[in-house]
């Protein structure tokens, strides 16, 4: 079963509490969530081990500025297949999923079979990415893009009520 399809684990009251604080800000140490949660930085560290183990947390990563580093345009991508055969659709998930562009992947319901979140340095980049994929994902029947005009929110935080 893959780690998006698992079973939710479950999950007290500090669990809880130390994920909102850790996808807030992944730098904090194991002191500082300790005060937070009041309990030792020892105990804190490895209930964090647990989480990853279990594939609660499932990374932890740098959340950089495109503009920043030369990639300020965003695209949102809609994408229409041909066929639904397992092994196409399996080459296209894996083509997507080692496009370094591509910073989101979604196979979806609807009118789009996949929605793509793709950053690009240009127009001309975007448009040589979008060359490759048709080139290299015959099953590709069309597709539709929108620039994003501005960032009101980028996040991948998952709300985790309390208890």
């Amino acid at each position: 079963m893959a780690a998006e399809e698992a079973a939710p684990m479950g999950l007290d009251a500090v669990d809880r509490q130390l994920l909102r604080l850790v996808q807030k800000d992944a730098r904090l140490s194991a002191e500082r969530l300790a005060e937070a949660v009041e309990l030792s930085a020892s105990a804190v560290q490895r209930r964090l081990q647990a989480l990853r183990r279990g594939g609660v947390i499932v990374g932890e990563v740098a959340v950089v500025n495109p503009r920043r580093v030369g990639r300020p345009l965003t695209m949102l991508v809609e994408i229409q297949i041909e066929r639904e055969r397992p092994e196409l659709l399996g080459a296209l998930r894996r083509w997507l999923s080692n496009e370094e562009a591509v910073q989101q992947a979604w196979y979806t319901t609807g009118e789009a079979d996949f929605m793509l979140v793709v950053t690009a340095a240009s127009v001309e980049g975007f448009d040589a990415f979008m060359e490759r994929l048709l080139a290299d994902n015959r099953n590709v029947r069309k597709f539709k893009t929108g620039v994003a005009l501005q960032v009101t929110k980028r996040s991948l935080f998952v709300p985790v009520d309390p208890d």
